[in-house]
């Protein structure tokens, strides 16, 4: 049975207006025309007071309207702007990303954050909404714009000065997590000292004593195949767990480290399908276990990047694991990639619950996690190796139907950017 899709209301004033428009007369059309006047002149009035840059985007891409802010934000003209494609003035954003989302509907959230040298150097964070909502179908995009220079600048200063207490929390957060796996290692290394002297007792050696060994020299048996074999297969049993938690020890401490004592990368020219692979094929094993369906869409070719292949192996596994945690078994990962004039980009895709909209202005903070168990430390780790990188990451989420990270770096050799006309306006 088909739904009827509700209208979105109208303004009662129009509804009045459309509904006798062939009635009216030369004055009532001109009284009509000046109360419109007079509402686009408030509404001018209003959007130039706001300190964040909007444009409006038709369902062409092209500049429907601007305000004040944008112009200052990123050097639209006064003259000539309406009707011109927005990726000429935007050309770090993937617009066709976001009028796609638009044109499939349903509540959809787009936040980035990019870096932009013209008309001078600022970092730009980015929120994109449909202009008519929910509904499947393109009739535009908002496109909001705020200065993040000073917060970002004003973020680095605080994590410099709060980094002793970052350390006194998160060492109180470890210390739990590292006295689980500690007291497991403890109890089973005891199961295995118990075995070993079960061995010796079966072989006539005693426990270990030198006067109980001579002793147990006059009284030796053959020990049972059998016995033996069941020693044997719990102690491989135990060894097994204590190797586990081993490594989960590792893995925390490892965390503590890159987190508070971040490395300078160690640049490399290549191509990033190669680390994508590398690290695909190092978490196939947990991917099977989750009964999870890999998509490999990375383009055939690349142009090489500058990154540091250790670094950025970091970042796409700790990509992948949020993306495993987030579906249930069973789930689709879809790792993309490709290129633009000015970068590449690789993109890790689940079909997971997704990120409720009040969410996704915390998600890269520090100890701010979704998940039952975790430090909430991954995704700040790959957010300042990408800005390590010179790169960017934009967030898409949907809840109920998952998420899409996808990671910007610069080419190795970048096309130079044009100087600006002669006029001031923005180059072509």
């Amino acid at each position: 049975m088909a739904v009827n899709r509700k209208a979105p209301p109208r303004s009662s004033f129009l509804d009045k207006v459309l509904g006798r428009l062939d009635r009216l007369d030369s004055e009532g059309l001109q009284s009509v025309v000046q109360r419109l006047a007079r509402e686009r002149g408030f509404l001018e009035t209003l959007f130039n007071s706001i300190e964040d840059g909007v444009i409006v985007a038709d369902n062409q891409g092209r500049v429907a309207y601007f305000n004040a802010a944008a112009m200052a934000l990123v050097g639209l003209p006064t003259q000539g702007a309406e009707g011109e494609p927005v990726r000429r003035f935007l050309p770090e954003i993937d617009w066709d990303h976001i009028l796609a989302q638009d044109e499939a509907g349903g509540p959809a959230v787009h936040r980035s954050e990019f870096e932009i040298q013209y008309p001078r150097p600022r970092y730009i964070r980015l929120y994109a909404a449909p202009l008519d909502g929910d509904a499947p179908g393109s009739s535009g995009v908002a496109l909001i714009l705020h200065d993040a220079t000073e917060a970002r600048q004003k973020t680095t200063e605080a994590i410099e000065t709060e980094r002793i207490h970052a350390l006194t929390l998160l060492a109180a957060s470890d210390a739990h997590e590292i006295g689980n796996p500690l007291n497991a290692l403890h109890i089973h290394l005891q199961l295995i000292e118990r075995d070993l002297r079960k061995l010796r007792l079966l072989h006539g050696l005693g426990t270990g004593d030198a006067s109980e060994r001579r002793r147990a020299r006059g009284t030796r048996t053959a020990p049972a195949p059998a016995d033996i074999e069941e020693i044997l297969a719990r102690t491989e049993g135990y060894l097994g767990v204590a190797q586990g938690e081993i490594g989960r020890l590792d893995y925390i401490v490892t965390q503590f480290l890159q987190a508070l004592r971040p490395t300078p990368p160690r640049f490399q020219t290549g191509c990033l399908n190669t680390t994508v692979r590398e690290t695909l094929e190092l978490l196939r094993p947990e991917l099977g276990n989750r009964q999870i369906t890999v998509a490999d869409q990375l383009a055939r070719t690349l142009p090489d990047a500058r990154f540091d292949p250790a670094q950025l192996k970091q970042v796409f596994v700790n990509l992948v694991k949020n993306a495993m945690q987030a579906m249930s078994t069973g789930g689709r990962l879809t790792l993309a990639s490709g290129a633009t004039p000015d970068g590449v980009w690789i993109s890790v895709a689940d079909t997971g619950t997704g990120i409720p909209a009040e969410r996704l202005s915390r998600i890269f903070e520090p100890f701010f996690t979704t998940k039952q168990k975790g430090s909430g430390l991954g995704l700040m780790i790959v957010q300042r190796i990408v800005r390590d990188h010179g790169g960017r990451i934009e967030l898409d989420s949907r809840v109920g139907r998952g998420t899409t990270f996808k990671l910007w770096l610069p080419l190795a050799e970048r096309t130079p950017l044009g100087l600006p006309a002669a006029d001031g306006g923005r180059p072509a």
